[in-house]
């Protein structure tokens, strides 16, 4: 399917169907020089802005834009932008001066008649392109071109003899201002070229361009050659520095990692330790209750004292030591202390003699 039968297609959902209403398709040849084009034999006549803009006239309104297009870039077309949608219904006719006449009213350009003329025939707003255009409009070239209306930014432009090339037609009420983009221009470009002259001279040599090409003495030649060596050093160096960092991050990150590893199982270590070495600990407990059993083993309990079966003669000896208490508790009429006064009985032991 190819790109227009596309676009038609997305045209006919009905939320594409307003901006293709209001915008045209691309164009998908260069817009073409005007003497390439059929002569207009149909009757013409300028249309005043009012008209223009309440939309009822039925003809495109014919809008002239005119400059040098040095180094076509944005805000050239964003210019012509702004003058293709001046009115609902516009054509657009862009005048490009040549290089003699450039030269002697401006200065030097970049880029040749050839080279401008050919960039601008591949911008999608123009409609048709007059080479070797004047540097003031006259009213005979615009009748010529049947030009409605000239657009252009506000600022005056000087020239030769006059403070501004547009005063006349803004005079009739043909002027069309547009407004410029900041920070872009061809003047713009080229000092950012000039200041930047060593870095470019050094990148075209790089990439094959001779000394004689870009004008460049045998000195600076060699100059440039050694800054492109020591530039290649230290994109080098930046490289190796920026692993070196990522190796230390990565280093900086396993550490870290390694060191909440270690105090976890240090952590661990020191709880398993106090548990079985602690003042309650297993080791203790155990101590303890191996010290009580050997105790134990090698001290076993004393034998009693007496016993209920004694024999007659610890009978015999117990007696006498109860005697001898009750003397000492004091009792002289508990005990028989005989002829000797020492509590013993003799007389059987006298009798037996006998």
């Amino acid at each position: 399917m190819s790109t227009i039968s596309k676009r038609k297609r997305r045209a006919e959902s009905p939320l594409d169907s307003v901006y293709y209403d209001k915008q045209p398709l691309a164009h998908y040849a260069p817009a073409p020089f005007t003497e390439e084009l059929p002569p207009c034999l149909e009757p013409w006549r300028r249309v005043t802005k009012d008209d223009a803009l309440s939309g009822r006239v039925t003809r495109p309104i014919r809008v002239y834009a005119d400059g040098i297009y040095d180094l076509f870039h944005a805000g050239h077309a964003r210019a012509l932008m702004q003058a293709k949608n001046l009115f609902p219904n516009t054509y657009l006719i862009v005048g490009v001066c040549s290089d003699n006449l450039t030269h002697s009213m401006k200065g030097y350009t970049v880029l040749n008649e050839t080279e401008r003329y050919e960039a601008l025939r591949h911008c999608r707003y123009i409609d048709e392109i007059v080479r070797d255009a004047p540097w003031t409009c006259t009213p005979e070239f615009l009748d010529e071109h049947r030009v409605d209306f000239v657009a252009h930014d506000d600022i005056p432009y000087g020239a030769a003899g006059t403070s501004d090339v547009y005063k006349d037609i803004k005079a009739k009420g043909m002027f069309m201002a547009t407004q410029r983009t900041e920070g872009i221009s061809t003047s713009d470009i080229i000092t950012r070229i000039v200041r930047d002259y060593d870095t470019y001279v050094r990148r075209n040599l790089a990439r094959g361009y001779s000394a004689k090409d870009l004008n460049v003495s045998y000195i600076n030649e060699k100059k440039f050659a050694i800054q492109n060596r020591v530039d290649k050093v230290k994109d080098k160096m930046k490289k190796v520095e920026h692993k070196t960092k990522q190796v230390v991050r990565n280093i900086e990150g396993k550490s870290h990692e390694l060191i909440q590893k270690w105090e976890e199982k240090s952590r661990e270590f020191i709880g398993s330790f106090l548990e079985f070495f602690g003042a309650d600990g297993t080791w203790n407990t155990f101590w303890r209750d191996g010290t009580s059993i050997i105790r134990q083993a090698l001290s076993p309990p004393a034998s009693p004292s007496h016993s209920p079966q004694d024999s007659p003669s610890s009978s015999r000896s117990t007696e006498g030591f109860d005697g001898l208490e009750g003397a000492e508790g004091g009792d002289p009429e508990g005990v028989d202390l005989g002829a000797g006064g020492s509590g013993i009985d003799f007389s059987d032991s006298d009798s037996d003699e006998d």
